[in-house]
């Protein structure tokens, strides 16, 4: 059996993960950051005071056992969001119907296993409770439009288990019998936030996200709280740099992700929007020093197969540097790149005409003695996207033979 351990972010490793996942032999842990506020995450973090599930939730259902009798009931239940115009009485009154066994199902969705009834209920018991005492303090209602109704359980989960939203993860892993585990990067709940090159600030993880321009991101940050922005636009680029570097937060990295990479066989650092979903979790202290402690693991990096707003102008290259970068940002100790990577696989195929593609740039890695492979890792149904299984082939072929056409 194989640890792999895949470092990602929510939707960045949807071909990677179920190609590991149907490979056997292989044992899965996705390690992913849990700093989304956008839309009813960001509901959920201003109203119980924790990291945002989204992420969490999405690698958790793409490994859900499809060979389960409850498969299609559970997989509803990941996807079902409330309506944008949903009355929100009339959540209440289900919610409440359903935790107190008066109703088996949530809100259509008929479940029909007992331990996911039996956990589920407890759950939505503790969100309610909680929510009901949060409202009151805070002096504001709670908005169910557009609301994952797996983020209301996700809440539950979370106060249920003392505000740990690592073990509250486990716990849905359990219940749900997951075919590979999903750990956060860290419990700490900060707030990310970046510097653009211009010296213009986003100030949540949702505006790093929605970025529509080519001005390229200088770096992000992770704040306890976020800096009132009027304020905040009248100091110089400058200083708004010095600030967000004075409060700059170090996060501690989660013991089971320290476990699980001192255990790993593989170490995998996803494609993926870098900014947002990559850099805070290559940030968290103590990540870069397990992964270098651990001497025996294969440590692989997967460059983006498109360009996006976050990353515009990055060649291969940059997407290695960047990592690099991120990840030894914090920690005393100087950790070399050879410490942190051992490969790099480069896609050189372009199979969809109105895609931006990554350029592999040569010349680029000159100073950057790690092993490339380049060769063809487009999927040839999704053009523009990574083929999972080429991936695989070529990170396990490379690990197990070191045979793949070197560079």
């Amino acid at each position: 059996m194989l640890n792999i351990v895949l470092l990602n972010g929510g939707r960045g490793a949807a071909t990677l993960i179920p190609a590991l996942l149907d490979r056997q032999g292989l044992h899965v842990t996705s390690v992913v950051n849990a700093y989304d506020d956008g839309k009813s995450t960001g509901e959920i973090r201003s109203f119980f005071g924790m990291l945002g599930p989204s992420d969490i939730r999405k690698v958790q259902q793409l490994m859900l056992p499809m060979d389960d009798p409850h498969y299609d009931s559970n997989l509803a239940l990941f996807i079902h969001r409330y309506p944008l115009k949903c009355e929100r009485d009339n959540v209440l009154e289900d919610l409440r119907s359903f935790a107190s066994g008066q109703r088996d199902s949530l809100p259509d969705i008929t479940l029909s296993s007992p331990s996911v009834l039996a956990s589920l209920r407890i759950f939505i018991n503790h969100f309610l409770d909680s929510l009901r005492l949060i409202e009151q303090v805070q002096g504001r209602q709670f908005s169910f439009s557009d609301c994952s109704l797996m983020n209301c359980l996700y809440a539950g989960a979370f106060v249920a288990f003392n505000r740990n939203l690592e073990e509250a993860t486990k716990a849905i892993d359990r219940l749900f019998r997951l075919r590979g585990i999903v750990l956060p990067t860290s419990n700490d709940n900060l707030f990310l936030v970046a510097l653009r090159e211009n010296g213009e600030m986003l100030y949540s993880e949702a505006e790093i996200v929605e970025l529509r321009s080519n001005v390229c991101i200088d770096r992000v940050f992770l704040l306890d709280h976020n800096p009132d922005r009027t304020r905040f636009e009248q100091l110089s680029i400058a200083d708004k740099r010095a600030y967000l570097e004075q409060h700059h937060c170090s996060v501690t990295v989660s013991p089971g992700v320290v476990l699980a990479l001192r255990q790993a066989d593989i170490i995998i650092y996803a494609a993926g929007t870098q900014h947002s979903s990559l850099y805070p979790t290559y940030m968290a202290c103590g990540l870069s020093t397990s992964i270098a402690d651990n001497r025996s693991a294969y440590k692989v990096l997967v460059t983006n197969i498109g360009a996006d707003y976050e990353t515009p102008t990055y060649k291969a290259s940059d997407y290695l540097r960047g990592a690099y970068r991120y990840l030894t940002l914090t920690g005393s100790h100087h950790r070399a790149l050879s410490e942190l990577f051992d490969s790099v696989l480069i896609n050189q195929s372009y199979r969809k005409a109105d895609e931006t593609y990554v350029i592999y740039d040569e010349d680029g890695y000159e100073d950057l003695h790690v092993k490339r492979f380049v060769g063809d890792y487009e999927s040839e149904v999704s053009p523009g996207k990574h083929d999972g299984n080429k991936l695989i082939d070529a990170i396990l072929h490379s690990y197990e033979k070191g045979s793949i056409s070197e560079i």
